[in-house]
C-alpha cells in the first residue's frame, strides 16, 4: 500500500509541475526570466535581448529554474523580447506555454555535439557576461570563452514553429521532443 501510495504522489506531483496554472509566467516556483548564471566563478546571463524586468537579458519567451550547478530547467512560452504578442508561433495562445526545456552548461565539441544531439540537445545558446550592455550579437570577448547551454525543447502540445529569431525555418511541431528547433549542435563555438 505503501508503494501505491508513494507512486500516487509522484505522478500528483509531476502533473502539478507541468501544470499550465503552476507554469504562467511568475507564477512557477523559482522560474525567473533574465537567470543569472555562475559559471566558473563569473556571472552570465544565457544570451538575449535586455528585456528583463530590471534589464537582465535572457532568451525571448524563457523562464529558468536552476536544477543544478550546470542544471537548469526551463519553460518557453509563446511571448517575444519586450512582451511582444505571439513571436515563437502564430497559431498557438499568446503566452501559451510551448515547451519544456532542459539546459545544460557544458563545452562545445563534435564528440559532445553528436553526444547532445542524440539526447534532444540540438540547439546551444552562448553565456555572456552580465555586465555587458551592447547590442546583439556581443563581441566574443563578452561571450564564456568555452561553455555554452545546451537546450532540449519538449513540445506540450502541437502548434507551428513560425516566428522566433529565425522563421526561416519555420516547422511544424508535434507534442514531444522537438528536433528541429532551431538545430545548430554542429556549428563549433568559439
Amino acid at each position: 500500500m505503501r508503494k501505491v501510495l508513494g507512486l500516487l504522489a509522484i505522478f500528483v506531483f509531476t502533473l502539478l509541475l507541468a501544470s499550465p496554472a503552476l507554469a504562467a509566467p511568475g507564477k512557477g516556483k523559482n522560474f525567473v526570466h533574465g537567470i543569472v548564471i555562475t559559471v566558473d566563478g563569473t556571472d552570465y546571463y544565457p544570451v538575449g535581448p535586455p528585456d528583463g524586468s530590471g534589464g537582465e537579458r535572457d532568451i525571448p519567451g524563457h523562464y529558468w529554474a536552476m536544477a543544478g550547478p550546470n542544471h537548469l530547467l526551463g519553460r518557453h512560452y509563446n511571448t517575444g523580447p519586450f512582451g511582444t504578442p505571439s513571436w515563437w508561433s502564430s497559431d498557438a495562445g499568446n503566452g501559451e506555454l510551448l515547451y519544456l526545456v532542459d539546459a545544460r552548461i557544458d563545452t562545445w565539441s563534435p564528440e559532445k555535439a553528436g553526444w547532445y544531439a542524440k539526447r534532444g540537445y540540438i540547439h546551444y545558446h552562448e553565456l555572456v557576461l552580465t555586465t555587458y550592455v551592447g547590442g546583439l550579437p556581443p563581441p566574443p570577448s563578452e561571450l564564456h570563452p568555452t561553455k555554452v547551454v545546451w537546450l532540449k525543447h519538449t513540445a506540450r502540445t502541437s502548434f507551428t514553429l513560425d516566428g522566433g529569431p529565425h522563421p526561416e525555418l519555420a516547422h511544424n511541431v508535434t507534442q514531444g521532443i522537438d528536433y528541429m528547433f532551431i538545430p545548430i549542435y554542429d556549428m563549433p563555438y568559439p
